[in-house]
This record gives C-alpha cells, structure tokens and sequence, in this order.
C-alpha cells in the first residue's frame, strides 16, 4: 500500500463531517464526480470499504470511523508544522501564549517580570481567544504554550498545574438572589451563563458539548466574550457568571453582587505544550509561571 497523501485525507474528512458528497464538495470548492471518485480510490488503496453509500444516506463503517479520528489528528499536525515553520522563519523569535483574558490567578505580570530574567527567555506574545480557543491554538500551532482551564482534552499535550481559586456567582445587586446567603446551583435555575448554558450546571464544560435535558440558549450566536460585554449584560440582568476569585478582586462594581455558592466547583488553571516541544523558552516559561504560583499560594493575596 503506498503512503496516504494530505489531500486524500482531507477530501475524507470532509465527506465524514458532513455525511454528504455534494455538501463536502462544495465545502473543498470542487465539484462532486472527482470527489467520489478519490473517495473510491482511497477505499481501493486501503482495501477496506470506509463509507456505506445509499441513495438518502452516507454512513461510516467501523473503519471509517477511526479513519476519521486519525486523519483529524494527522491534518492537525501538518497544520501546526507547517505554521511553526513558519513562525521559526520570523526575525524575531516569540513564545506565543494563548490565553483567555483575565483568567491567569492575577499572577501573569509577575511571572511575566520574572520570565524575562530568564537566560532562555523570549518576547512573550498574546494571543487572546474565548476559552475553547486555547487547546486550538497549540494543536494548529498558532501557540507555544497555554494558558487554559480544565476540562480540555489533553491527549498529545503535556500539561503543569498553575493555580486553583474558588468562582464567586457574578449577579445583578438588583436580582433577589443577591440578597440570600448560602446559595446553591440549583438556586440558579433558570439563569444563563456567558455562553448560553444553564448556570446551575456549574459551567465547567467544552464549548460546543450540550448537558442531555439542557434547552437551547436564548441568547444570540454571538456570544460575549469580551469582560466588559460580560459585566454589562450582568449588569441588565440577562446573564450570571462564575469568574474566579481574581477577577472579582480586580473587578468591584456597585451594579453586580459577587456570591458565594455552597457546591460551585473552583477554577483550575494549568499550563500545556505540545508533548513533542523541546523549547527551552517554553520550559523556562513553566519554571517560572508555576515558581510564582507556588509562591502565591504559600502568600495568598488578602480577599
């Protein structure tokens, strides 16, 4: 069997995502013919049939399945070697840190001031995202390491714990909820997080994964990311939050009450690389972040 081909695994791709020849052609801006016809090869080529095609419908057979799963992982990785290339190219070497703003334990420019006494150290860039952005960015290689909060599928990453604070409940100080003490996520039904979800399922999920029994968000697609579109939308009484402990610390505003909730799980903020990186800016990098952190935690800032 000769070696798979990049373009080969991509008209796949297409055709397992969408389930349909003539959506995925026009999805490579091709027209369908040639698309069934590579698919038809790639199936000779293996010698195992990938897709059940009937009149209405397209299926994955088994094999197809895990074709899918791994030619996902092995499109990612040309992409991401391809843009480290590049970034290796530029005239200035960066380490590119991928981040949602705000979410680094008010600890970043301390570890930032100490970073740069590092003898290995590097022009830190941001690079800023919503937080399902973070685990993309090293995978595509547009990172070098992330800044990012649990859960995150972290298979092919290597991954150092940062810090663990507490979430508060961001809510309108003009809600009936603000003035009750001992609140509980079920308290919350009936409130919407950020990103559309019910709050009383606490909010720490992937992006794009529904709870079963959840109902459709009422809110635009466009969601807000953005902390000050957060608080103002907080502030009108069309959202709650869960921001961890800094953030209500760097954040005291007279419209939203910050909460205590008795069963709301606490933030964990962690460090990822890809597994095959053997930078040393990267690894001074973590040397020094997780330094700070402990550090913090021996000498919490006062609430």
């Amino acid at each position: 069997m000769s070696e798979l081909e990049v373009r080969q695994l991509r008209y796949f791709v297409a055709v397992a995502e969408e389930l349909h020849f003539g959506r995925a052609a026009e999805r490579l801006g091709m027209a369908q013919p040639p698309l069934s016809r590579a698919i038809r090869e790639l199936e000779r080529q293996l010698g195992v049939p990938l897709m059940v095609r009937t009149t209405r419908r397209v299926t994955l057979t088994p094999a197809g399945e895990t074709l899918l799963r791994d030619a996902r992982t092995a499109l990612n990785a040309v992409t991401a070697a391809a843009q480290r290339a590049r970034h290796a190219g530029q005239g200035e070497p960066r380490l590119r840190l991928a981040m949602k703003a705000d979410y680094d334990g008010g600890l970043l420019p301390q570890v930032l001031a100490a970073y740069r006494r590092e003898a290995a150290a590097l022009p830190v860039e941001p690079v800023l995202g919503g937080r399902d952005r973070q685990e993309p960015a090293l995978r595509d290689g547009s990172a070098d390491i992330a800044l990012l909060s649990r859960p995150f599928d972290d298979r092919g990453l290597d991954v150092e714990p940062f810090v663990t604070e507490p979430r508060r409940l961001a809510i309108a100080a003009t809600d009936p909820l603000a003035a009750r003490t001992g609140l509980r996520l079920a308290d919350l039904a009936g409130r919407i997080l950020p990103d559309g979800t019910p709050a009383d399922q606490g909010g720490l999920r992937r992006l794009g994964t529904v709870p079963a029994g959840a109902s459709a968000s009422p809110l635009p697609q466009d969601l807000p990311q953005d902390p000050a579109q957060i608080f103002s939308l907080i502030e009108l009484g069309a959202i709650v939050w869960f921001p961890p402990e800094s953030i209500v610390r760097r954040h005291p505003r007279p419209a939203i009450a910050y909460r205590p909730v008795i069963d709301l799980a606490p933030l964990e903020l962690v460090l990822a690389w890809p597994a095959e990186s053997r930078s040393p800016a990267v690894a001074a990098f973590v040397r020094t972040a997780t330094a700070i952190a402990i550090a913090a935690t021996a000498h919490p800032a006062p609430a």
